[in-house]
This record gives structure tokens, C-alpha cells and sequence, in this order.
């Protein structure tokens, strides 16, 4: 898909921390590259799906696109718009197309602001800068519509989240980012710490909210059934980088990475007698230290399938078949 059709378009995106000094002579400083070159995109009414170990860079990502990270390098255009290059003013009118959705519906709210309150915060703030003029009685009448919308009864107005369950503080946090009616809304790990039977609650919420207003998402999740489920597209992340990117169907029924092959063959299946029989493909060795010099695949030292290239020369993310990209010496022929 050209890159005028897409909603958010994601190219070399880098972010570094500095974690000091190093005590060799001259002193130089270390970082710790947690994104590395990440390009992605994503189509209006589609979810991209972003899936990866702990520590891999996934909501480093999420922030970074958000601007609440600042981008080391790269580029991220939203509706065509670079973001990194806005200033503060312009950033905060372009963030109304974008919100986010955080893992922790409780660390996320303000304990001593009430749900209406939480919900109709964005639209004061934006309000009083003149960016969406609205007056008491429409922010009151757009709270309670929002409420409703994502379940929860208006009479919970002057509750605050303390008196609410894990679940109904998902939906204030999914309220509060509808508010600004965005186009995009990053979901970083957003039912991770529900319990099962409330997590498909809301996933239904986010399908039908997609549905409903046209809206895209960048979904981040530990979960491989979670993704599979919302994801019209699936990006794997391993160590700061894309390794693999295809339509949802095509990764989980031919992955291509070892590394996604792993993820996958980790899942357990229902079945007993499907369960013992499989292979699984097991993944040695330890992760590399993000501080290491960049040279090589990654993955290396952990795959079953590595060459002698592979620890002098760095995969690109290549097109192995139509719509399904892969970062490995594998497919490069």
C-alpha cells in the first residue's frame, strides 16, 4: 500500500538511551539502542498487531510515535504530517488524532480525579486552547455519551477509579482516548492485566469501537491469540527491530523467522494429542546485550537455522512473498 493511503507511516525509527560513560581511556558513552531502525505502516480501519519478548521495544515504540519519547532519528507521519519535527504547539493540535490506550488501567487515571472528570479532561484542556471550542454543557453531554458508549452507566459519573473494577477502569482509560474522536489509537498491552473473560470483553469493545468510527490501531500484546484475534496485520519485534511482517492469517500459518517460528511453537494447543505430538522449535543461548556493537543478525547466537553470514552482516526486512516481509538470510536468494 503506497504511503499517501496510509493513516501512520513509520520509517528508521531509532531510540537511544544514554547510560553513561564508559571507564576505557577517552570516556565515551554508552547507549542502549532500544529501537533500531523500526519501519512500519498502517492503513485506515486497520490494526497492526506488534508482538515480541519483554524488553524488546515495543512501547518504546508506541511512545516514540507518540512523541512523548523523543525519536533519536527517523521519521513519523501521521496523515501525512512529520510529528518529529513539530513544535509543542503543533504537536499537541496533531496529537488529537492520536491517543493511547496504557496496560495499567489503574497507574493510568488520576486516583483523585473523578471518571467524569478523567474522561472530560481532554476536552477541556483541548477546549481552553481553542482547538475543539466546547462549553460546560457539551463537554458534560459528550462525557456521559462516551460512558455510554464503551459500558459504563453515566450514574458513575462522580465515581473515582478506585471504586471501579479492572475492567471498568479499561473502559475510562478507552472513554478518555475517544474523547478527541482520533483516528489512531496506540494500545499498549491494554488487557494484559485483565482477567481472561474481561480481556474478550474488550477486545469486542476495540472491534466494535473499529467498526463503529473507522478508527486504526497499533496493537501491543504478549499474547499471540490476543493479536491473532484483532489484527488485520501482524509485526514481530525482536531486540529493537522488525523481523517479520505479514497479514495476520499468512504469519501464523507460515512464519518464516525462526524466531517467530519459536513464539508460535510455544503456544500451547488445546488438544492433548496435537499438543504432544508437535515439534517445537527452541530457542538457546542468551539474549545479546543491547549495548553491544551492532554487527550481525540479532538473532544469531538463538537460531537453530544461523549461517556464517550471520555474525558479521545484518538482515534487511526483505519481501519473501507478496505482503509478507522477513528479516533473514533464509529467504534472501
Amino acid at each position: 500500500m503506497s504511503g499517501d493511503q496510509n493513516l501512520l507511516e513509520v520509517t528508521n525509527l531509532a531510540v537511544r538511551f544514554t547510560l553513561g560513560t564508559t571507564a576505557l581511556a577517552g570516556g565515551g558513552k554508552r547507549y542502549v539502542n532500544a529501537v533500531d531502525g523500526v519501519s512500519l505502516s498502517i492503513p485506515k480501519g486497520e490494526t497492526l498487531g506488534l508482538v515480541g519478548e519483554s524488553g524488546c521495544g515495543k512501547s518504546t515504540t508506541a511512545r516514540a510515535i507518540a512523541q512523548l519519547i523523543k525519536p533519536f532519528s527517523g521519521s513519523v507521519r501521521l496523515k501525512g504530517q512529520e510529528l518529529t519535527t513539530l513544535g509543542k504547539v503543533e504537536l499537541v493540535a496533531a496529537r488529537r488524532h492520536l491517543q493511547l490506550v496504557f496496560q495499567d488501567p489503574f497507574a493510568s487515571l488520576n486516583p483523585r480525579m473523578s471518571c467524569g472528570g478523567i474522561i472530560a479532561e481532554p476536552l477541556r484542556i483541548y477546549s481552553h486552547k481553542g482547538i475543539i471550542p466546547m462549553n460546560s454543557k457539551e463537554i458534560v453531554d459528550r462525557t456521559i455519551q462516551l460512558m455510554d458508549r464503551v459500558g459504563l452507566s453515566p450514574s458513575f459519573r462522580n465515581r473515582f477509579p478506585h471504586e471501579f473494577s479492572g475492567g471498568q477502569r479499561q473502559r475510562i482509560g478507552i472513554a478518555r482516548a475517544l474523547a478527541l474522536n482520533p483516528e489512531l489509537i496506540l494500545c499498549d498491552e491494554p488487557v494484559s492485566a485483565l482477567d481472561v473473560s474481561i480481556q474478550a470483553q474488550i477486545l469486542n469493545l476495540f472491534r466494535d469501537l473499529q467498526d463503529e468510527l473507522g478508527l486504526s490501531y497499533l496493537f501491543i500484546a504478549h499474547d499471540l491469540a490476543v493479536i491473532e484475534y484483532i489484527s488485520t496485520r501482524v509485526a514481530v519485534m525482536y531486540l529493537g527491530r522488525i523481523v517479520e511482517n505479514s497479514l495476520s492469517a499468512e504469519l501464523y500459518l507460515h512464519p518464516l523467522h525462526p524466531y517467530t517460528q519459536a513464539l508460535l511453537s510455544s503456544v500451547p494447543i488445546p488438544d492433548p494429542a496435537i499438543e504432544r505430538a508437535r515439534k517445537r522449535v527452541r530457542m538457546e543461548g542468551d539474549v545479546p546485550s543491547l549495548t553491544q556493537a551492532d554487527q550481525g543478525c540479532p538473532f544469531h547466537d538463538r537460531c537453530p537455522g544461523r549461517m556464517a553470514r550471520c555474525r558479521t552482516e545484518r538482515p534487511k526486512l526483505r519481501e519473501a512473498s507478496p505482503g509478507h516481509e522477513v528479516a533473514c538470510f533464509l529467504y534472501h536468494n
